[in-house]
């Protein structure tokens, strides 16, 4: 495991997931935590509470699942995407965003300057979808070694985050990363061919993906795909 700045065990949490309340959302102890396979969830009676619970939301890029109805809104181009353009833009999006049966948001102001130094740092990354000039979508996480930990995604018009999330995956299977961790299961996520995985393997699949340098520094090239390879059955 990596540097712990005190974190317990996170194979040691309940399947809830609670580990450690306290600290701050300085850049190393946010690296400190996701290294270890722990995220910031606060609330407003757990202001600073980390967590790793069991199971982990989980993709493997390679077995993303595009269904053809999405499909036919990539190939028809009425987005574009990009990377790291609008990095606060996309963060300040999410922590807005209506979360039905959620009272608010775990974004708060502090996290939010956190993954801003991240960003500045050239570990905390973002994607964008755009209609036109206008933010319309988008996605932000943390980039280390062979895993990317994603964080938040929004969007203002329908499937625009989608696209922004298929953008990200082409991405980390051209850099063959091994892992997506999503962390927590959604229907929606499940429809990309995300799936539950015991802590324990997440944890031991994470040591082997940092053995591998990160990427630091803005992610730059063409962001659109061409999203016209066969479609993946969604692993079973």
């Amino acid at each position: 495991m990596h540097e712990t700045f005190g974190f317990p065990n996170p194979r040691l949490a309940d399947d809830h997931g609670l580990l450690a309340i306290g600290g701050d959302y300085r850049p190393e102890m946010l690296l400190s935590a996701y290294s270890n396979g722990i995220f910031p969830w606060p609330n407003d009676e757990l202001p600073y509470a980390w967590f790793s619970p069991n199971p982990r939301m989980i993709l493997v890029p390679d077995e993303l699942h595009v269904s053809r109805s999405l499909r036919r809104t990539l190939r028809r181009g009425h987005f574009h995407t990009t990377f790291d353009t609008a990095f606060d833009d996309v963060v300040h999006h999410c922590a807005n965003a209506e979360r039905p049966g959620q009272g608010g948001t775990w974004i708060t102001e502090e996290l939010i300057a956190g993954f801003s130094s991240l960003h500045r740092l050239g570990l905390a990354h973002s994607v964008e979808t755009w209609r036109g000039d206008r933010l319309v979508g988008g996605i932000y996480g943390l980039a280390l070694g062979k895993v990317f930990c994603g964080e938040s995604m929004f969007h203002l018009e329908r499937d625009a985050s989608k696209v922004a999330f298929v953008t990200l995956v082409q991405r980390l299977q051209g850099w063959d990363f091994h892992l997506l961790d999503c962390q927590l299961h959604t229907p929606h996520l499940e429809q990309f061919g995300a799936r539950e995985w015991d802590r324990d393997d997440f944890l031991d699949a994470l040591e082997n993906a940092l053995l591998s340098p990160t990427r630091r520094g803005k992610w730059t090239g063409p962001a659109d795909g061409t999203f016209d390879q066969p479609e993946k059955k969604m692993p079973r």
